[in-house]
């Protein structure tokens, strides 16, 4: 596969910022490697970073370019740095960002599919909130969607407070306002009981039984089940850590995999 690490300028948050991409490329003599690509442009899946980390975190903590050079895809990794992928109070666009600029630019810059069946996107942590942010605000955009130990209850660590230690302390008064008021279209449990579950992409959830996001990944998966929305989830044991997500993250593309050949049978949320 090409890596390559893209610094460019973008209008919605005022600055030059960066990507990290991968994109897919036949070879026949690489040892320990197959490389696939097709013909036609590549699927691509948006891989979305946790509050800690950034655009690279995910090539250098797993072995997503091992795992999707037998499927022949592309990935993009933006930057957002600690924004919640929203478009803050008192700081950057990040929401118009990565949900209009960023897949704008990705089309100009590089060949890969448009196509719903072929876009996908998930995260971890934080960055499991925005692909699920993304998928239930543009359904009509992904096949599907997942999240790794996502942050799926913001409201809930809003109303307590109780983040990750950081020196970061006004990160939520930045993103959400002197009051700290989650708006009805930032929240997922309000997004999913407004969603068309027939207009959804496929959703799929993981979250170790040990990790401290748990109970937000319950909730949401209880919501779901409210409002009839079908969601493929797995409790696996383990903690909020990047050997569990390195092994999720092979289930997720195998799943991704299943959706776009039409063989997924997810499960309803229960």
């Amino acid at each position: 596969m090409a890596h390559l690490r893209c610094d460019f300028y973008s209008d919605a948050l005022a600055l030059s910022t960066s990507m990290t991409v991968l994109l897919p490329q036949p070879t026949t003599t690489q040892i320990g490697l197959t490389g696939q690509a097709g013909s036609e442009p590549p699927p691509v899946l948006y891989l979305l970073h946790g509050l800690s980390d950034d655009d690279t975190t995910w090539l250098r903590r797993t072995s997503v370019e091992r795992y999707v050079s037998e499927l022949g895809w592309a990935v993009v990794m933006p930057q957002v740095h600690r924004s919640f992928y929203a478009d803050e109070h008192t700081g950057g666009a990040f929401w118009t960002f990565v949900s209009e600029e960023l897949p704008a630019l990705v089309d100009r810059f590089f060949r890969v599919s448009t196509a719903r069946a072929d876009t996908f996107v998930a995260g971890l942590s934080m960055g499991g909130y925005g692909a699920f942010k993304l998928a239930l605000r543009q359904p009509h955009r992904f096949a599907a969607a997942a999240s790794l130990s996502g942050v799926l209850d913001l409201g809930a660590l809003v109303r307590s407070g109780d983040l990750p230690p950081s020196p970061d302390h006004r990160m939520l008064t930045r993103i959400l306002g002197p009051q700290r008021v989650l708006a009805p279209e930032d929240d997922l449990l309000e997004l999913v009981r407004r969603a068309d579950p027939a207009a959804l992409p496929a959703l799929h959830l993981s979250c170790g039984t040990e990790d401290v996001l748990l109970e937000g990944n319950r909730t949401f998966t209880a919501a779901c089940a409210a409002a009839g929305v079908p969601v493929t989830t797995a409790y696996p044991p383990g903690e909020h850590e990047w050997g569990l997500w390195d092994a999720g993250l092979v289930d997720v593309l195998t799943f991704f995999d299943q959706v776009r050949r039409g063989a997924a049978d997810p499960e309803v949320a229960a």
